[in-house]
Protein backbone atom coordinates (compact mmCIF):
# COMPACT_ATOMS: atom_id res chain seq x y z
CA UNK A 1 0.00 0.00 0.00
CA UNK A 2 1.28 3.85 -0.84
CA UNK A 3 1.71 5.68 2.72
CA UNK A 4 -0.12 8.68 3.64
CA UNK A 5 0.79 11.45 0.90
CA UNK A 6 2.02 14.59 1.63
CA UNK A 7 -0.72 17.62 0.69
CA UNK A 8 0.20 19.83 -2.37
CA UNK A 9 -0.72 22.74 -4.32
CA UNK A 10 -2.77 22.44 -7.43
CA UNK A 11 -3.89 24.56 -10.49
CA UNK A 12 -2.03 28.06 -9.99
CA UNK A 13 -1.59 27.71 -6.39
CA UNK A 14 -5.00 28.37 -5.17
CA UNK A 15 -6.56 25.31 -3.40
CA UNK A 16 -4.25 23.50 -1.08
CA UNK A 17 -3.96 20.16 0.36
CA UNK A 18 -6.00 18.01 -2.44
CA UNK A 19 -5.03 14.25 -2.37
CA UNK A 20 -2.93 12.33 -4.54
CA UNK A 21 -4.61 9.84 -6.70
CA UNK A 22 -4.03 6.23 -5.96
CA UNK A 23 -2.53 3.57 -7.74
CA UNK A 24 -6.71 1.77 -8.29
CA UNK A 25 -8.39 5.24 -9.98
CA UNK A 26 -5.51 5.93 -11.91
CA UNK A 27 -5.65 2.39 -13.17
CA UNK A 28 -9.09 2.94 -13.93
CA UNK A 29 -8.49 5.84 -15.77
CA UNK A 30 -5.30 4.66 -17.89
CA UNK A 31 -7.63 1.59 -19.42
CA UNK A 32 -10.32 4.32 -20.63
CA UNK A 33 -7.36 6.40 -22.00
CA UNK A 34 -6.32 2.70 -23.43
CA UNK A 35 -9.81 2.07 -24.67
CA UNK A 36 -9.86 5.31 -26.81
CA UNK A 37 -6.48 4.79 -28.63
CA UNK A 38 -7.62 1.69 -29.27
CA UNK A 39 -10.85 2.49 -30.81
CA UNK A 40 -9.11 5.99 -32.59
CA UNK A 41 -6.16 3.71 -33.69
CA UNK A 42 -8.41 0.94 -35.11
CA UNK A 43 -10.70 3.61 -37.44
CA UNK A 44 -7.34 4.84 -38.68
CA UNK A 45 -5.89 1.29 -39.82
CA UNK A 46 -8.83 0.92 -41.50
CA UNK A 47 -9.18 4.59 -43.15
CA UNK A 48 -5.36 3.89 -44.10
CA UNK A 49 -5.73 0.59 -44.93
CA UNK A 50 -8.86 1.94 -47.79
CA UNK A 51 -6.88 4.62 -48.82
CA UNK A 52 -2.94 3.50 -49.02
CA UNK A 53 -3.33 0.43 -49.94
CA UNK A 54 -2.64 0.80 -53.77
CA UNK A 55 0.29 3.04 -52.86
CA UNK A 56 3.79 1.80 -52.74
CA UNK A 57 4.30 -0.73 -49.37
CA UNK A 58 7.28 1.53 -48.21
CA UNK A 59 5.39 4.57 -48.15
CA UNK A 60 2.50 2.65 -46.57
CA UNK A 61 4.35 1.04 -43.86
CA UNK A 62 5.98 4.63 -42.79
CA UNK A 63 2.55 6.03 -42.82
CA UNK A 64 1.25 3.22 -40.93
CA UNK A 65 4.71 3.79 -38.56
CA UNK A 66 4.29 7.25 -38.09
CA UNK A 67 0.29 7.43 -37.26
CA UNK A 68 0.85 4.75 -34.53
CA UNK A 69 3.69 7.10 -32.79
CA UNK A 70 1.21 10.27 -33.55
CA UNK A 71 -1.28 8.11 -31.96
CA UNK A 72 0.23 7.03 -28.68
CA UNK A 73 2.27 10.06 -28.11
CA UNK A 74 0.12 13.00 -29.64
CA UNK A 75 -2.92 11.56 -27.71
CA UNK A 76 -1.44 12.10 -24.23
CA UNK A 77 0.78 15.02 -25.15
CA UNK A 78 -2.44 16.95 -26.79
CA UNK A 79 -5.04 16.70 -23.98
CA UNK A 80 -2.99 17.09 -21.28
CA UNK A 81 -1.66 20.39 -22.75
CA UNK A 82 -4.92 21.57 -23.94
CA UNK A 83 -6.59 20.60 -20.66
CA UNK A 84 -3.88 21.73 -18.26
CA UNK A 85 -3.21 17.90 -17.19
CA UNK A 86 -6.04 15.94 -18.42
CA UNK A 87 -7.25 13.19 -20.62
CA UNK A 88 -10.38 11.63 -21.19
CA UNK A 89 -10.15 9.31 -18.74
CA UNK A 90 -8.64 11.65 -16.32
CA UNK A 91 -11.70 13.42 -16.79
CA UNK A 92 -13.93 10.83 -16.31
CA UNK A 93 -12.37 10.02 -13.03
CA UNK A 94 -11.57 14.05 -11.67
CA UNK A 95 -7.86 13.82 -12.11
CA UNK A 96 -5.13 16.57 -13.13
CA UNK A 97 -1.56 16.22 -13.28
CA UNK A 98 0.15 19.05 -12.19
CA UNK A 99 3.93 19.86 -11.48
CA UNK A 100 5.86 19.03 -8.47
CA UNK A 101 5.66 22.74 -7.05
CA UNK A 102 1.60 22.64 -7.23
CA UNK A 103 2.11 24.82 -11.34
CA UNK A 104 -0.19 23.72 -14.12
CA UNK A 105 1.67 20.91 -16.50
CA UNK A 106 3.99 22.04 -18.70
CA UNK A 107 4.41 21.37 -22.82
CA UNK A 108 7.69 19.96 -21.89
CA UNK A 109 6.17 17.90 -18.67
CA UNK A 110 3.69 16.61 -21.14
CA UNK A 111 5.74 15.25 -23.37
CA UNK A 112 7.79 13.39 -21.02
CA UNK A 113 5.10 11.65 -20.38
CA UNK A 114 3.76 10.63 -23.44
CA UNK A 115 7.15 9.34 -24.17
CA UNK A 116 7.89 7.26 -21.00
CA UNK A 117 3.85 5.97 -21.61
CA UNK A 118 5.26 4.19 -24.82
CA UNK A 119 7.69 1.96 -22.87
CA UNK A 120 6.24 1.64 -19.65
CA UNK A 121 2.58 1.45 -20.31
CA UNK A 122 2.21 0.39 -24.18
CA UNK A 123 5.55 -1.49 -25.04
CA UNK A 124 5.43 -3.28 -20.91
CA UNK A 125 2.05 -2.92 -20.64
CA UNK A 126 2.20 -1.24 -17.13
CA UNK A 127 4.34 -3.16 -15.35
CA UNK A 128 6.96 -0.55 -14.21
CA UNK A 129 4.46 2.11 -14.07
CA UNK A 130 2.50 0.02 -11.60
CA UNK A 131 5.67 -0.93 -9.53
CA UNK A 132 6.69 2.28 -9.17
CA UNK A 133 3.52 4.10 -8.41
CA UNK A 134 3.77 1.45 -5.39
CA UNK A 135 6.71 2.46 -4.06
CA UNK A 136 6.40 6.01 -4.53
CA UNK A 137 5.27 8.14 -1.48
CA UNK A 138 3.14 10.25 -3.83
CA UNK A 139 2.26 7.44 -6.69
CA UNK A 140 4.40 8.71 -9.36
CA UNK A 141 5.06 6.11 -12.71
CA UNK A 142 8.66 6.18 -14.18
CA UNK A 143 6.99 8.95 -16.87
CA UNK A 144 6.30 11.33 -13.57
CA UNK A 145 9.92 11.01 -12.25
CA UNK A 146 11.13 12.02 -15.23
CA UNK A 147 8.78 14.95 -15.56
CA UNK A 148 8.47 16.22 -12.41
CA UNK A 149 4.62 15.71 -11.86
CA UNK A 150 2.12 13.64 -10.00
CA UNK A 151 -1.39 13.18 -10.19
CA UNK A 152 -3.98 15.04 -7.88
CA UNK A 153 -7.55 13.79 -7.64
CA UNK A 154 -10.00 16.71 -8.33
CA UNK A 155 -13.07 14.92 -6.35
CA UNK A 156 -10.80 13.31 -3.77
CA UNK A 157 -12.33 15.12 -0.04
CA UNK A 158 -10.41 17.84 0.54
CA UNK A 159 -8.40 18.20 3.93
CA UNK A 160 -9.31 20.79 6.67
CA UNK A 161 -8.10 24.36 6.01
CA UNK A 162 -4.94 25.01 8.07
CA UNK A 163 -5.35 27.12 11.67
CA UNK A 164 -5.75 30.30 12.01
CA UNK A 165 -2.73 32.07 13.05
CA UNK A 166 -3.37 32.81 17.24
CA UNK A 167 -2.07 37.11 16.76
CA UNK A 168 -0.05 37.15 19.61
CA UNK A 169 2.05 34.31 18.50
CA UNK A 170 2.35 35.44 15.07
CA UNK A 171 6.05 36.77 15.95
CA UNK A 172 7.00 33.90 17.20
CA UNK A 173 6.02 32.13 14.82
CA UNK A 174 7.73 34.10 11.98
CA UNK A 175 11.31 33.00 13.42
CA UNK A 176 10.74 29.65 13.32
CA UNK A 177 12.99 26.80 11.93
CA UNK A 178 11.13 24.92 10.45
CA UNK A 179 13.28 22.58 8.13
CA UNK A 180 13.04 19.94 10.81
CA UNK A 181 9.25 19.53 10.86
CA UNK A 182 8.61 16.70 8.54
CA UNK A 183 4.73 16.08 6.94
CA UNK A 184 4.14 13.18 9.33
CA UNK A 185 4.34 15.34 12.05
CA UNK A 186 2.20 18.38 10.57
CA UNK A 187 -0.29 16.01 9.32
CA UNK A 188 -0.39 14.67 12.77
CA UNK A 189 -0.95 18.11 14.16
CA UNK A 190 -3.58 19.22 11.46
CA UNK A 191 -5.60 15.70 12.32
CA UNK A 192 -5.44 16.04 16.12
CA UNK A 193 -6.51 20.24 15.62
CA UNK A 194 -9.34 19.50 13.06
CA UNK A 195 -10.80 16.98 15.50
CA UNK A 196 -9.96 18.38 19.00
CA UNK A 197 -13.49 19.57 19.68
CA UNK A 198 -14.64 16.12 19.42
CA UNK A 199 -12.48 14.59 21.87
CA UNK A 200 -13.25 14.34 25.79
CA UNK A 201 -11.47 16.93 27.49
CA UNK A 202 -8.44 15.20 29.30
CA UNK A 203 -7.75 12.79 26.05
CA UNK A 204 -7.21 15.87 24.19
CA UNK A 205 -5.24 17.60 26.93
CA UNK A 206 -3.29 14.65 26.84
CA UNK A 207 -2.71 14.72 23.07
CA UNK A 208 -2.09 18.14 22.66
CA UNK A 209 0.96 17.89 25.04
CA UNK A 210 2.56 14.87 23.51
CA UNK A 211 2.14 15.92 20.02
CA UNK A 212 2.96 19.27 20.64
CA UNK A 213 5.93 18.23 22.28
CA UNK A 214 6.85 15.89 19.39
CA UNK A 215 6.01 19.58 17.07
CA UNK A 216 8.35 21.87 19.03
CA UNK A 217 11.76 19.41 19.22
CA UNK A 218 11.54 19.45 15.67
CA UNK A 219 11.16 23.47 16.08
CA UNK A 220 13.23 26.15 17.25
CA UNK A 221 13.23 28.51 19.29
CA UNK A 222 10.70 27.12 21.55
CA UNK A 223 7.64 28.57 22.29
CA UNK A 224 6.85 30.93 24.97
CA UNK A 225 6.37 30.06 28.53
CA UNK A 226 2.91 28.79 29.40
CA UNK A 227 1.95 28.90 25.68
CA UNK A 228 -1.23 26.09 25.24
CA UNK A 229 0.11 23.66 23.11
CA UNK A 230 -3.06 23.98 20.91
CA UNK A 231 -2.18 27.50 20.24
CA UNK A 232 1.27 26.42 19.55
CA UNK A 233 0.10 23.68 16.76
CA UNK A 234 -2.07 26.48 15.19
CA UNK A 235 0.72 28.69 15.33
CA UNK A 236 3.42 26.05 13.62
CA UNK A 237 0.99 24.31 10.90
CA UNK A 238 -0.70 28.48 10.00
CA UNK A 239 2.87 29.48 9.67
CA UNK A 240 4.30 26.26 7.74
CA UNK A 241 1.19 27.04 5.38
CA UNK A 242 1.90 30.89 4.47
CA UNK A 243 5.59 29.73 3.92
CA UNK A 244 4.20 27.57 1.00
CA UNK A 245 2.42 30.10 -0.08
CA UNK A 246 5.04 32.51 -0.27
CA UNK A 247 7.19 30.24 -1.68
CA UNK A 248 4.64 29.76 -4.84
CA UNK A 249 3.13 33.07 -4.69
CA UNK A 250 4.87 36.44 -5.91
CA UNK A 251 3.37 38.45 -3.27
CA UNK A 252 3.23 36.39 -0.25
CA UNK A 253 0.55 36.87 2.89
CA UNK A 254 2.11 38.84 6.25
CA UNK A 255 1.30 38.58 9.45
CA UNK A 256 1.21 41.75 11.25
CA UNK A 257 4.07 42.08 13.79
CA UNK A 258 2.53 41.93 17.56
CA UNK A 259 4.20 42.36 20.85
CA UNK A 260 5.39 39.31 23.13
CA UNK A 261 2.79 37.68 24.65
CA UNK A 262 2.65 36.73 28.60
CA UNK A 263 0.90 33.52 29.47
CA UNK A 264 0.31 33.61 33.07
CA UNK A 265 -3.10 34.07 34.50
CA UNK A 266 -4.11 35.72 31.15
CA UNK A 267 -7.06 33.66 28.78
CA UNK A 268 -5.31 33.29 25.77
CA UNK A 269 -6.30 34.35 22.60
CA UNK A 270 -9.22 33.28 20.56
CA UNK A 271 -8.36 30.56 18.11
CA UNK A 272 -11.63 29.32 16.27
CA UNK A 273 -11.21 25.42 15.38
CA UNK A 274 -10.55 23.51 19.34
CA UNK A 275 -11.21 24.45 22.92
CA UNK A 276 -8.09 25.91 25.54
CA UNK A 277 -7.49 23.29 27.69
CA UNK A 278 -9.67 23.69 31.17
Amino acid sequence: MVSQPEPVVTGDAVVLDVQIAQLPIRALSAMIDILVVFVGYVLGVVLWAATLSDFDTALSAAVLIVFTVLTLVGYPLVFETATRGRTLGKMALGLRVVSEDGGPERFRQALFRALAGVIELWTLAGGPAAVCSLLSPKGKRIGDVFAGTVVISERAPRMSPPPVMPPALAWWASSLELSGLGGAQAERARQFLSRAHQLEPRLRDDMAYRIAGEVVSRTSPPPPPGTPPQYVLAAVLAERHRRELARLAPTPPAYPSAPAPSYGAATPPPNPGFTPPG
